[in-house]
C-alpha cells in the first residue's frame, strides 16, 4: 500500500492511529509537539519525523490525521485542506460552529475529504443496528437511549459532554431521518469549577422520536451501553461484553386487556456480526475515501450536525 499518510498528535489516542496506519502499510510520518514522545513513535514504528509544514509540502503526503487537542482543530485542518490533502480529524470536529462552518467551506473549495472521527460508525455491531433499524425489521423506532460511563481521564480543555457524547450522538442522528425538535441537558460539576463531569442530554425530534444521553468520567463502573427500542424488540449493545455478547435482541409483546395494559418479554438472544477492529475500520475508510475520492460516512457535516447538539448543551 502507498505511504501517504501522516498522523499529527501521537499522545493518548494519536498513538492508536499511529498504530494502525502503519499496520495498514499507509503511515509515512509522524508529528507531535513532544519531541522525545515523536521520536519514540517514529523509531517504533519505522518511520520518519517532522514539522507540520515539512509534512504539508510533500506533495506525496495525500492525507494528513489530526489526533491534537481540539483547539487546534481547525487550523491545522484547513492549513491541510489548503494544501490540498485529505483532512481525518478526530473528534470533536472542533470547538464552535463557525470553525467547523470554514473547514467544511475549505474542504468544498479545494476537492478534499474532510472526515472526523465518530468511531462508533465504523463499529460492526452498531452498523447492524442501523441495518435492522433502516429495514424496519423490528417495527417503528421508539426510543434510544445510551449510556457512556468511566473512571476515566479528567480533561481540563473540555467537559464531560464533549468529551463523551460525540460517539453517542452521532450514533443516534444516523438512526432516524428526523429533524431535532428540543434539546436540553443537566449537568454536575465536582472537580473542576465551570467543567462539568456528570451530565444527561435529552434530544426531542419532530415526529415523536426521543433520545437521552448518561455520561460520567466519575463512575466506579464502566458503561458502553446502547438501547434501541422498537415496536416489536429491544435492540442492547454493550461494548463492554465479550464479542458474541455485544448485541443482544428482547422480543416484547403488549396488549390492553379491559383497560389494562400487560407486557411480557421473550427470552434475550444474540445477534451474530462478524468481528473486526472499528478503529481499523475507520482508518480503512479515510484510505478508501482518498483513493476513490467517496464522501467519507462521518464527514464534515455530519460532524457539525453533532457540534450543534453539543454546543446546545
Amino acid at each position: 500500500m502507498k505511504k501517504n499518510i501522516a498522523v499529527i498528535g501521537c499522545g493518548y489516542w494519536g498513538k492508536n492511529l499511529v498504530r494502525n496506519f502503519s499496520e495498514l502499510g499507509a503511515l509515512k510520518y509522524v508529528c507531535d509537539q513532544d519531541k522525545d514522545l515523536v521520536s519514540k513513535m517514529a523509531f517504533s514504528f519505522g518511520v520518519e519525523s517532522k514539522d507540520y509544514q515539512d509534512i504539508l509540502e510533500d506533495k506525496d503526503i495525500d492525507g494528513v490525521v489530526i489526533a491534537s487537542p481540539a483547539y487546534l482543530h481547525a487550523d491545522l485542518a484547513i492549513k491541510a485542506l489548503e494544501m490540498k490533502k485529505n483532512v481525518f480529524v478526530e473528534k470533536p470536529l472542533s470547538l464552535n460552529e463557525e470553525e467547523a462552518t470554514r473547514m467544511i467551506s475549505s474542504a468544498k473549495k479545494n476537492d478534499m475529504n474532510l472526515m472526523v472521527g465518530h468511531l462508533l460508525q465504523y463499529h460492526p455491531i452498531f452498523k447492524k443496528i442501523r441495518e435492522i433499524v433502516e429495514l424496519g425489521e423490528l417495527g417503528k423506532l421508539m426510543h434510544v437511549s445510551s449510556s457512556r460511563k468511566s473512571m476515566g481521564k479528567i480533561r481540563s480543555e473540555e467537559n464531560v459532554i464533549w468529551s463523551f457524547a460525540p460517539h453517542d450522538i452521532s450514533m443516534i442522528l444516523s438512526l432516524t431521518p428526523q429533524k431535532i425538535k428540543n434539546i436540553h441537558s443537566d449537568k454536575a460539576t465536582l472537580l473542576q469549577e465551570g467543567i462539568a463531569d456528570i451530565a444527561r442530554v435529552g434530544i426531542e425530534f419532530d415526529q415523536g422520536l426521543k433520545a437521552d444521553i448518561n455520561i460520567s468520567w466519575i463512575s466506579p463502573f464502566k458503561e458502553q451501553k446502547l438501547v434501541v427500542t422498537c415496536e416489536k424488540a429491544i435492540l442492547v449493545f454493550d461494548d463492554t461484553l465479550e464479542w458474541k455478547k455485544k448485541l443482544m435482541v428482547v422480543k416484547y409483546h403488549y396488549e390492553n386487556l379491559q383497560n389494562q395494559l400487560s407486557i411480557s418479554k421473550d427470552e434475550p438472544s444474540f445477534i451474530e456480526v462478524p468481528m473486526s477492529e472499528p478503529l481499523r475500520n475507520e482508518c480503512e475508510h479515510f484510505i478508501e475515501t482518498i483513493k476513490n475520492k467517496n464522501k467519507p460516512i462521518t464527514d464534515g457535516e455530519e460532524g457539525l450536525e453533532v457540534l450543534k447538539i453539543l454546543s446546545a448543551c
